[in-house]
């Protein structure tokens, strides 16, 4: 499988995911320990803080995957680090519906907090953007587009990172949704 195909395929599936989110919301059930914690914790219903959480959280995930991913590189088993992607990112959209369903507030904070909380990954995609727009050969005749290619797909996977984790926790219920109409 071509590497486009598969990040095609894994863009379309955050797509359906992200579509489907309140199915997802409901499978998780109040009586979670993490949302028993979360909900308990007077001080995570300041949009900051929360936000902070979220930012430090986002950061954890992505370090540690790319950490394992980075290990794993020196065993020779093949299609291991695809599983560990697709771990992450299951693990990325429970962590944002636990703090969906936990946060509580005005829809103005919790944008706010959404905002925070996945700015972590629009930082990134800033690096990257600007990593891409710096880019040098390593030595004179050398080619950078292998790089080039790297980054642009960095780019596009933190990118919908920033989205999906946005609107995972930036956007309530149905029934704050439909408040909002007029």
């Amino acid at each position: 499988m071509s590497l486009i195909l598969f990040l095609f395929i894994g863009l379309m599936g955050i797509f359906f995911v992200t579509v489907l989110k309140r199915p997802l919301i409901n499978l998780l059930g109040e009586d979670n320990f993490l949302i028993f914690k979360l909900n308990n914790a007077g001080w995570f219903q300041n949009y900051w803080l929360a936000g902070i959480l979220l930012f430090i959280t986002n950061a954890i995930l992505f370090f540690s995957t790319a950490l394992l991913i980075y290990l794993l590189s020196y065993f020779l088993i093949p299609y291991v680090h695809l599983l560990v992607m697709i771990l992450a990112v299951i693990g990325s959209i429970f962590l944002w519906i636990i703090i969906n369903k936990t946060w509580q507030g005005t829809r103005k904070n919790r944008l706010k907090m959404a905002t925070v909380g996945s700015s972590f990954y629009m930082i990134l995609s800033l690096i990257l953007i600007y990593m891409l727009v710096t880019l040098e050969p390593a030595y004179p005749g050398d080619d950078p587009f292998m790089r080039a290619i790297g980054l642009f797909m960095g780019i596009v996977v933190t990118t919908v990172a920033f989205i999906s984790c946005f609107i995972f926790t930036g956007f309530s219920n149905k029934e704050e949704v439909n408040e909002a109409r007029f």
